[in-house]
């Protein structure tokens, strides 16, 4: 099926890998690499706009890779989930640049001269930008399983930029998992195609229902744990808070709000497309409680503010996990809802904590305080999405809860309402995390004397500047206009869930029109 806007769709990967070429090309003229970088993801902005208009107005834009047909060859697809995710990627990834190009060099490298990020940062966070999105719009198991690969192998470039011991050794072990994550993924792949003949999403939907149950559910139960692992779900979620904190504010922030979404995504696009019937309903459901709970008890007993948010980071993945599991349209739009909610916030809030770093010389609550009179700016942009963090109304944090509030209830067995009660408490205790490093940070006596000049790096005074503070309120905005138009997007992601329940959607958009289940 030919769609209007399908030669839009291969230059959202296109454009970052060429991109990272030119930049690459351009090692050692800062300027150049700048431009180059948020030129391309500004007009992957653009097209992913108009691909999300496309799709919800004309259905789902598909491309065939080298006129290959399904049965033969790779295809892309971006329906309204797709869309949206190209989105909020991209604008997340546009704001992390824009920090990284205003605070300088200095927190890459400790050798640094302070002036310019490190020259490998720009071509590494495109191609961290082009494995995002290869896995958003891909149409088959194995293009999804290249888009991991894609963002794993930037992913460690950019969390190891300095080569302090403590960076490669959190490099290794987020690497070593991954790995583990991803050869799991590539054995259940070989067994689908060993089991079906094919990899491709749309006909797996068809072919998968001919297989004898407990053949599916061993495919199921294979993909949901190479999924489960990158997306940090209790017990697989032990390497996150070890990892996160060691890289720089920006690479931090950029992994907090993408890496662990995509692997929630493909557990949205499998689950919803290849086992609509054959869900280990209570399994997820277990899962997503445990997630929660053991995330946000974590949380409340760090002083570390990076380690804090790495806890309610997993602690919240278990929220996305919860719709998901409920299998119901309410579940899944409220699931994507709080997606597209998370990569905003966890994002913005890391990115602040890098402020709060150079404003105070540390993320350590213990050594922090009265940043409040120190740095108001700084306060109110914590404060803001610390509380749209915590669910308080009329925030997106809040809506997305209450969606997955209700569909828990209206699911009424005894272990959705559990989870029901389990997320209640966790929000409270989110809400509990984020106040005490209020009350500690930016309320409480300073017990080191900062005076808002910030630590001192390689001679240098890192005191805060437009540099910095414009992108991280340009992303505090973005959580705050999103919270206005709450209306508009929960009614997206509620055609969306409606696309991926029903499934047809997409298979006339990838087979053609008049082709049944």
């Amino acid at each position: 099926m030919i769609t209007p806007y399908a030669w839009m769709v291969p230059l959202l990967v296109v454009l970052p890998l060429v991109g990272a070429g030119l930049a690459l090309a351009a090692a050692g003229r800062t300027w150049v690499q700048r431009v180059v970088s948020m030129t391309v993801l500004g007009s992957m902005l653009v097209l992913a706009g108009v691909l999300l208009w496309a799709a919800d107005q004309e259905g789902a834009q598909v491309v065939y890779v080298g006129g290959w047909m399904p049965w033969e060859g790779i295809v892309l697809v971006v329906d309204r989930l797709a869309a949206l995710m190209v989105i909020v990627s991209t604008t997340v990834t546009m704001g992390v640049l824009g920090y990284s190009i205003g605070q300088g060099r200095s927190s890459f490298d400790d050798e640094s001269d302070g002036h310019s990020p490190l020259p490998v940062f720009h071509p590494s966070i495109l191609v961290l930008a082009a494995g995002v999105t290869t896995t958003f719009i891909s149409g088959d198991l194995f293009h999804i399983y290249v888009g991991f690969e894609m963002l794993l192998a930037a992913s460690f470039v950019l969390l190891t930029l300095g080569g302090t011991a403590e960076r490669v050794r959190a490099g290794t072990t987020y690497v070593l998992v991954s790995l583990l994550s991803s050869l799991i993924f590539l054995i259940a792949i070989s067994l689908v195609y060993s089991a079906t003949g094919t990899i491709n999403l749309a006909l797996l939907a068809q072919r998968i229902g001919d297989l004898p149950g407990g053949t599916v559910a061993v495919l199921q139960l294979m993909l949901l744990i190479g999924f489960a692992v990158k997306a940090a779900v209790f017990p697989m979620s032990g390497w996150l808070p070890d990892s996160y904190p060691t890289a720089p504010a920006p690479i931090t922030a950029v992994f907090a709000g993408l890496l662990t979404k995509v692997g929630i995504y493909a557990i949205i696009r499998v689950q919803t497309l290849l086992f609509p019937t054959s869900r280990f309903e209570d399994l997820l459901l277990w899962a997503a409680l445990l997630t929660m709970v053991v995330g946000i008890l974590g949380a409340v007993v760090q002083d570390d503010i990076k380690r804090m948010l790495s806890f309610t980071l997993v602690s919240h993945i278990g929220y996305m996990l919860f719709g998901i599991a409920v299998g119901s349209t309410i579940g899944l739009a409220a699931a994507i809802f709080y997606v597209v909610h998370h990569i905003l916030i966890q994002t913005t809030l890391f990115l602040v904590t890098g402020l709060i770093e150079r404003v105070g010389g540390s993320s350590d609550t213990g050594r922090l305080g009265d940043l409040a009179r120190i740095s108001p700016v700084v306060g109110i942009l914590f404060f803001i999405p610390a509380m749209n963090l915590g669910g308080i109304p009329p925030f997106t944090g809040f809506l997305g809860k209450v969606g997955l509030l209700q569909a828990g209830v209206d699911d009424g067995s005894w272990l959705a309402l559990t989870v029901v009660v389990g997320s209640v408490v966790t929000s409270l205790l989110t809400l509990y995390a984020v106040a005490r490093v209020w009350g500690r940070a930016f309320w409480s006596e300073n017990p080191e004397g900062v005076t808002g000049s910030g630590p001192v790096r390689g001679g240098h005074h890192e005191a805060l500047g437009l540099g910095v503070l414009v992108p991280t309120s340009a992303l505090v905005a973005v959580t705050v206009g999103l919270s206005v138009l709450a209306g508009p997007l929960y009614d997206v992601t509620t055609r969306a869930a409606v696309d991926l329940m029903m499934r047809q959607p997409y298979l006339d958009a990838v087979l053609g029109a008049g082709v049944s289940l």
